[in-house]
């Protein structure tokens, strides 16, 4: 990293002189210092980065910088040493008072330099201790390091793992993940003394200029991914070697009464030195000089208006205090906040009947023990005063700021992301408002919060407020307040939490529910590291954490909270044994009614919450599901869930989160019911029900052969290509979707997936691919943006609850009845304070709807993977669908009737495999076995129909091709469809008689007249179901099953065009039918190819059309463009006298040409000569060619052979012939 030259003493000294001339003006409200750039030295006009820092007494006072330089170095300084001064969010602006105190720390900082490596080993290498200062990114975690922290943590090692942990991220993620690391170098300077500055070198004095003009307007800033804020250079003290500061302690007991007091003296303050400054004072006497008269009037108009300012602002007041008054009257007393604290009723939860299912608050079963402030341990106090409310001890009640801030980031972001309430805000909102008030969203709600909160603030001491706030605050698993909270999860008392301890627990009130490190411990530990970060920050930030409790402040130096940290991610959590019946259902009641109300609302306001669970399906599913998986142990299955819900209405029946509870070894306390997990073919009834809503049908054809794919479903995707195989490893070639979908086969899903598309294309209104066609069904999971063809497989992780309200769907007619568990909550006062309203919409049509759902009671259909008897046939229609995912991680199986429907999951919580244990196995007999019981408890064994739609009609097709049927078709039989989407017309069968052109294989035109055929061609148009018949036997036997034994021809898809290359075949010297009288006959042929060409062969045969073929020439490979005899027959050598010529000429495209031609034979008849003296002998040596016949063929020498065993005869010529003719 190339490193600037250091600045020269002179150039830092007119450095920290104008940042401290800058401030003064700022802070005194004046122009600030004009820089006459030109006189400036060199290295200060070059662009530069910079952070100025301010200290009182070794404590920060503010600290503003950039890493990026974006503007010359004198003005980063002079905008940073302003905004250090003025606009630090951690402090209140500079005082006049405080300047003579203030120290200034200017830090010089190179362009940051990003560090490429491929390996997180070679990170450590990377780096110069005491050197680099390092900026660290991992997404949008982001932290820095000065260089000044190689002396607390001068091994790379610890280094790096600590600023990890600052990042908010595991300490160990850079030694197996690659960061995003940039390093840059700082050359610091400060003020000895302000002597020391005014004694510096006269120059600099003189090159800057106070004028009285307007402050120039501020470049901006320019952002980048580097760029961040960075801690103050002072290395934070140890807790041990830090002493009582020499400050005067806070009154935490004012009242605050005096507020309004301040104010005048404030404003009478204010109007006295605008009349100082523009008034000529009483004295003086006499009319003011020429100038001076106008200088005065201009100074009364510019008072005027400063005085009608002053009205406007005192009218605004007024009419602030007069809606205070009216508000406040609306509100309860804040008087006797304990008595309204310990009065709080147990919020239960009930069953569908009625029945008390839980008591989620019993106050007086010693789930909260109220303990004064002065016995907590002031580590708590400190940690919830960092992480609820820094300014606590110092604000009215609310943060006036922090407020602003929140509307103004709830403004950008479009919705609810922040609320600064102040812990003041959060007592309030949680003792005095009525819980629909506590739920409600609005400026009049948050405006009485405020009021009620300044109201306490003056009523009430801030230790008092802190006290109530700690004893009835909710910290999860039944702990309210902190010694409860203290007892349930470190098993000690609220006086003896560590700083470890204290600030896990000061995280958990947020959101109990979630930070709950039982059965969310990822996100419970990062809160943790959260608080103790704010902690760390504060520390530094105010030099120690104030406590009023204890005279020493709480300080958390950097070795202390990465400390904390390690203990908490090392601490042996137990948790206590839960007396309730069904404890996933009351977890995830309790998960619902935090979304919906305040924490402190759902624990204290005696809600009786009704749900909708069936005791005695969910006891029976329960049941179930324990002795399933109990006898899967062998095969390493430790865990189950399911679900059953009410497709009319969406109610959740039953829901069964695991196979035990209370077993940590198979993390029972995980609800898998909720908890995303790839769903294996289970998924594949989404993805053929939007074919559906494509144009397919159930008897569309698919091939289910090998074939390869992109893996994204991009044909542009570089990457190997992905080939899906089957369950059972086989290809079944041409299936109709039925089966495909009925067996589960994956190649034909993957195939329907190409076709539906993944994901949606923005450049068309409506919306398309399977994510948003599941996310109609109500799957929300589907959120990656990497999703490949293998989604339809299972690829993509989906909770067995939203699955099973998919099909739900399908039960209710494409119909969707959101699941839900909660029907109504009725306050302690009998007052209905929610209740369910019915939320159904049609998202699918019905017609498709019923032909899933027709399907998958198909046991004809699921029989050539399942079998004709297997677990999934049921006394009833029930429609079901298994599904497994690799290395049997997850076994699903969900079905429905009209009446229920019910998913259930098997598999292990930590992903370990299982062993040769699929849904059929695994999950069907859960499924089977409770199902079969709630159709017989709901409806006596006889289950509900779901009638088959008026607009879904019977046709009959093809067995084989799934079309209408054409003459050809061996079997049909009949299907269902949707009114207006029938099956291919015949047309579309697999046979189809086509006259296409033998060379081309295309279908002929007027351009490729002569070699035309009309046969019957086979209807393939996927390319890998023609490559499976043309290269494999499996594919050959299918085909000569159906009827093409011999050639394959498959349909032409386009007609042979005027640019096609036609061959030209002819025989010369003979036409059809010629009488030939020479037993002598040359065949002289032209055959001329333009390209692509193969073979020829030449065959005869006897008759005017030959059954059978005789071939002469087998495999000529050259051509003749111009008339060549290529083989010399003898008639002599055949019975018939009619004779049929047949020229034969194939090309490596898979087509051909022929021409026969028909000649008759005129010979007189053949007398054989006496045999008594002469015997012909054969000679053992190849056919010899008559030397009278010259051909010219120079590569074979094709044999005529009449008959195996050659039979010698005469003619009448001198030498004996055999009969053989040789070209």
């Amino acid at each position: 990293m190339m490193n600037k030259t250091e600045l020269s003493q002179l150039e830092r000294n007119l450095l920290l002189k104008i940042a401290r001339e800058s401030i003064v003006c700022a802070v005194n409200g004046l122009p600030l210092p004009h820089l006459d750039m030109n006189n400036l030295p060199e290295a200060l006009q070059e662009d530069g980065a910079s952070f100025v820092t301010l200290t009182i007494a070794g404590r920060l006072r503010g600290c503003i910088g950039t890493l990026e330089a974006y503007q010359s170095l004198v003005k980063d300084v002079q905008e940073h040493a302003v905004a250090a001064a003025m606009e630090d969010y951690r402090f209140s602006p500079v005082r006049e008072e405080e300047l003579e105190k203030i120290e200034i720390e200017i830090s010089r900082l190179t362009s940051p330099v990003k560090l490429p490596y491929d390996r997180p080993q070679e990170l450590l290498s990377l780096l110069t201790p005491h050197e680099d200062g390092v900026v660290l990114q991992d997404g949008y975690h982001r932290a820095t390091f000065l260089p000044q922290v190689w002396d607390q943590l001068p091994d790379a090692a610890e280094f790096l793992t600590h600023l990890c942990l600052k990042m908010g991220v595991p300490g160990k993620t850079w030694q197996h993940k690659v960061l995003d690391v940039w390093v840059y170098h700082v050359e610091e300077f400060s003020e000895g003394h302000i002597e020391a500055l005014s004694s510096s070198d006269d120059g600099a004095s003189s090159q800057i200029q106070k004028t009285n003009i307007e402050e120039s307007e501020p470049e901006n800033e320019k952002s980048d991914p580097a760029a961040a804020s960075m801690e103050s250079t002072q290395e934070i003290r140890r807790k041990e070697e830090t002493q009582p500061l020499p400050v005067n302690k806070r009154d935490t007991n004012a009242s605050g009464s005096d507020l309004g007091e301040k104010i005048n003296q404030t404003l009478h303050a204010f109007i006295n030195s605008i009349k100082n400054r523009f008034s000529g004072g009483k004295g003086g006497g006499g009319r003011k000089k020429g100038g001076e008269k106008g200088k005065g009037c201009s100074s009364h108009v510019l008072l005027w208006v400063l005085l009608v300012f002053v009205v406007i602002f005192l009218g605004f007041s007024i009419f602030l205090v007069v809606q205070y008054f009216a508000i406040a009257a609306t509100l309860p007393s804040v008087e006797d906040l304990r008595a309204k604290a310990s009065q709080f009723e147990t919020t239960r939860i009930y069953d569908r009947n009625g029945n008390l299912i839980y008591e989620i608050l019993d106050p007086n079963a010693g789930f909260r023990t109220y303990v004064p402030l002065e016995e907590m341990s002031p580590y708590i106090i400190a940690a919830t005063i960092a992480t609820e409310d820094k300014d606590f001890y110092n604000n009215p009640g609310f943060d006036f700021w922090g407020i602003a801030r929140a509307l103004w980031q709830n403004y950008t972001s479009g919705t609810i992301v922040s609320g600064a309430s102040t812990i003041t805000q959060q007592l309030a909102r949680t003792l005095l408002l009525s819980p629909e008030e506590r739920s409600e969203q609005t400026v009049q709600r948050k405006a009485k919060e405020i009021i009620l909160a300044a109201e306490i603030t003056r009523r009430y001491s801030k230790d008092e407020i802190l006290e109530l706030y700690l004893n009835e605050i909710y910290y999860g698993n039944l702990a309210y307040g902190i010694e409860a909270a203290s007892e349930t999860y470190f098993n000690t008392s609220a006086d003896l939490l560590n700083l470890a301890q204290a600030s896990f627990l000061a995280g958990l009130p947020q959101a109990p529910a979630v930070y709950d490190v039982f059965s969310n411990p990822d996100a419970t530990l990062y809160r943790h590291q959260d608080v103790v970060n704010l902690m760390y920050q504060l520390s530094a930030e105010e030099g120690c954490i104030d406590v009023s409790t204890s005279t020493a402040p709480v300080c958390v130096s950097l070795d202390e909270a990465v400390s904390a940290v390690l203990s908490i991610e090392g601490y042996p959590f137990e948790q206590k044994a839960i007396n309730m019946p069904f404890p996933h259902w009351v977890s995830y009641i309790r998960a619902l009614l935090e979304e919906q109300y305040d924490a402190q609302t759902i624990y204290r306001s005696g809600f009786k919450v009704y749900t909708t669970l069936d005791p005695d399906l969910q006891n029976y599913a329960q049941q179930a599901v324990k002795e399933q998986v109990a006898a899967l142990e062998a095969n390493n299955a430790t865990d189950g869930a399911l679900v059953a819900l009410q497709p009319q209405s969406g109610e959740i029946l039953a829901m069964v989160g695991s196979a035990d509870f209370n077993n940590e070894e198979i993390s029972g306390q995980v609800n898998m019911a909720v908890s995303p997990r790839q769903p294996g073919s289970s998924i594949k009834p989404l993805t053929y029900a939007a074919a559906f809503e494509k144009g397919w049908t159930p008897s569309t054809l698919i091939w289910d052969v090998k074939s390869e794919f992109p893996p994204s479903g991009d044909e542009n995707d570089p990457r190997e290509p992905y080939i899906p195989v089957n369950y059972d490893s086989k290809y079944h070639g041409p299936v109709l979707l039925r089966t495909a979908l009925g067996s589960s086969y994956n190649i034909p899903a993957v195939k329907t997936l190409q076709y539906v598309g993944i994901y949606d294309d923005p450049d068309t209104p409506e919306e398309e691919g399977l994510i948003k066609f599941a996310e109609r069904m109500g799957i929300t999971t589907l959120t990656r943006d990497d999703y490949g063809l293998s989604l339809t497989l299972g690829g993509g992780d989906v909770s067995l609850l939203e699955l099973t309200g998919a099909y739900a769907v399908f039960a209710n007619e494409g119909s969707r009845a959101e699941p839900y568990a909660i029907a109504r909550i009725v306050d302690h006062e009998g007052q209905v304070v929610y209740e369910r309203e019915p939320k159904e919409h049609e998202v699918i049509s019905i017609e498709h709807a019923y032909l899933i759902t027709d399907i998958l009671s198909d046991n004809a259909a699921r029989t050539p993977a399942f079998g004709s008897n297997s677990i999934l046939k049921l006394p009833f229609k029930v429609s079901v669908k298994t599904g497994t995912t690799n290395d049997f991680r997850d076994n699903w199986t969900i079905g429905y009737t009209a009446d229920i429907a019910i998913g259930v999951w098997v598999g292990n919580a930590d992903y370990t495999p299982m062993q040769n244990t699929s849904g059929l196995t695994g999950a069907a007999p859960i499924w089977s076995d409770v199902i079969q019981y709630a159709v017989e408890r709901y409806q006596g064994g006889k289950p509900s129909v779901i009638l088959q739609p008026a607009t879904v009609e019977y046709d009959v097709v093809c067995a084989i091709s799934g079309t209408k049927p054409s003459e050809k078709c061996p079997s049909e039989k009949s299907e269902i469809f949707a009114v207006g989407q029938p099956p291919l017309s015949a047309e579309n069968d697999l046979w189809k008689k086509v006259k296409i052109d033998t060379w081309t294989n295309k279908e002929a035109s007027l351009y490729c007249t002569e070699f035309n055929k009309e046969t019957w061609t086979l209807n393939v148009a996927d390319r890998w179901g023609k490559k499976w018949i043309k290269d494999t036997e499996q594919g050959r036997d299918w085909a000569a099953e159906i009827g093409f034994e011999d050639q394959i021809i498959f349909t032409p898809d386009e007609r042979c065009s005027e640019n096609e290359e036609q061959p030209i075949i002819k025989f010369v010297g003979l036409n059809e039918d010629a009488v030939i009288k020479n037993n002598k006959l040359d065949v002289q042929v032209v055959i001329d190819i333009p390209s692509h060409f193969k073979n020829f062969k030449l065959l005869i045969g006897e008759g005017a059309d030959p059954k059978n073929w005789k071939t002469l020439i087998e495999n000529g490979t050259s051509t003749y463009p111009q008339a060549t005899v290529i083989y010399t027959l003898d008639l002599y050598d055949y019975h018939s006298s009619v004779l049929t010529l047949r020229l034969f000429v194939e090309n490596d495209m898979n087509g051909y040409a022929e021409k026969k031609i028909t000649i008759t034979s005129a010979l007189p008849t053949q007398t054989p000569a006496p045999t008594l003296t002469l015997t012909p002998t054969l000679t053992p040596t190849e056919t010899p060619a008559p030397t009278d016949t010259p051909i010219p063929y120079p590569t074979e020498t094709p044999l005529l052979i009449p008959s195996e065993t050659p039979t010698p005869e005469f003619i009448p010529s001198e030498n004996p012939v055999i009969a053989t003719a040789t070209p």
